[in-house]
C-alpha cells in the first residue's frame, strides 16, 4: 500500500517542528506515547472497582471493556497484515523520527497504538460517560504523537482512531447484552462476590424501623419489642388502682 502525498507532506511537516524542539520534549513525547496505554489500564481498573457497587448492566459494561480493545486491536493488526504499508520512517527521504524506526514487516497502516488509545476511550465512555471529558482528548493526543515521534503517517492514526471508536463499543455493548443476564447469579456465589462485588437488591435492603410511641414529655420512642406473658405471681398481686384482688375482694391487712 502507497501513502497518500498528501499524509507524507504532513508527516515531513509535523516530525521536521517537533525535530526542532528541545532534548526534553522528546524524551517526554517518547514516555507518553506508551505510557498512556498505562493510564487507560488504570482507568479500566476504576471503572471496575466503580461498577461493584452499581447495577449489573455497569458491571458487565466494565468487564468487557478490555475484551473490546482486544477485538478492536485485533481487527487492526489483521488488517496490517494484509494492507502492508512501510513506515513512514524508511519511506520517506530523510524522516526526522524521534525514536527507532520499527523493523521491517511491521507495518504502519492502521495504527495499533491510535486504535487501542481510541477504543479504550470509547468503552470507558459507554461505561463511565463522565470521563468523557479525559479520555477522548487523551486518546487523541496519543494517537497524535506517533505522528510526532515519527513512526507513523497522519492517515494511520485517524484510521485507527476511527476503527477504534467504531469496532470497540459495538463488542462491548452486543457482549452487555448477552452476558449481563449471568451477572446477578454470579453475584450470589461466594468466589465471585469480590470480582462482582454484591448485588443492588441486596444493597437496597435497609433495616425497617421500629413503629414510634408516644411517651411523657411529647418525644417519641421506638416501640418495644413484645415481651413475654405475665407470670402467675403478677396475675396475683392486687390492683392498686381499685384497691381490690383480682377475685373482687380486698386483700386481709
Amino acid at each position: 500500500m502507497q501513502a497518500p502525498g498528501f499524509s507524507a507532506d504532513w508527516y515531513r511537516a509535523i516530525t521536521e517542528f517537533a525535530d526542532g524542539l528541545p532534548s526534553w520534549v522528546h524524551v517526554v513525547a517518547e514516555i507518553g506515547t506508551d505510557a498512556g496505554l498505562l493510564l487507560f489500564a488504570a482507568l479500566f481498573v476504576a471503572g471496575w472497582w466503580r461498577a461493584r457497587g452499581g447495577t449489573d448492566q455497569a458491571m458487565i459494561l466494565a468487564l468487557a471493556a478490555p475484551f473490546a480493545v482486544v477485538a478492536a486491536y485485533l481487527v487492526s493488526e489483521v488488517s496490517k497484515t494484509f494492507l502492508e504499508e512501510e513506515r513512514p520512517c524508511r519511506a520517506v527521504a530523510d524522516a526526522a523520527n524521534i525514536v527507532a524506526c520499527p523493523a521491517p514487516g511491521d507495518w504502519s497502516f492502521p495504527s495499533n497504538h491510535a486504535t487501542i488509545a481510541a477504543a479504550s476511550a470509547a468503552v470507558i465512555v459507554v461505561a463511565w460517560r463522565s470521563m468523557a471529558a479525559v479520555v477522548l482528548p487523551l486518546a487523541a493526543l496519543m494517537a497524535f504523537s506517533r505522528v510526532f515521534v515519527g513512526v507513523h503517517y497522519p492517515h494511520d492514526v485517524a484510521a485507527g482512531f476511527v476503527l477504534g471508536v467504531t469496532v470497540a463499543p459495538v463488542v462491548v455493548l452486543v457482549m452487555a447484552r448477552l452476558l449481563a443476564p449471568a451477572v446477578e447469579p454470579m453475584r450470589a456465589w461466594p468466589g465471585a462476590a469480590f470480582l462482582l462485588g454484591p448485588s443492588p437488591a441486596f444493597l437496597d435492603r435497609a433495616p425497617v424501623p421500629a413503629p414510634a410511641r408516644a411517651v411523657p414529655g411529647g418525644i417519641a420512642a421506638p416501640t418495644a419489642a413484645p415481651t413475654a406473658a405475665p407470670s402467675m405471681a403478677a396475675e396475683t398481686l392486687p390492683d392498686v388502682m381499685s384497691g381490690t384482688g383480682r377475685d373482687g375482694h380486698y386483700p386481709p391487712a
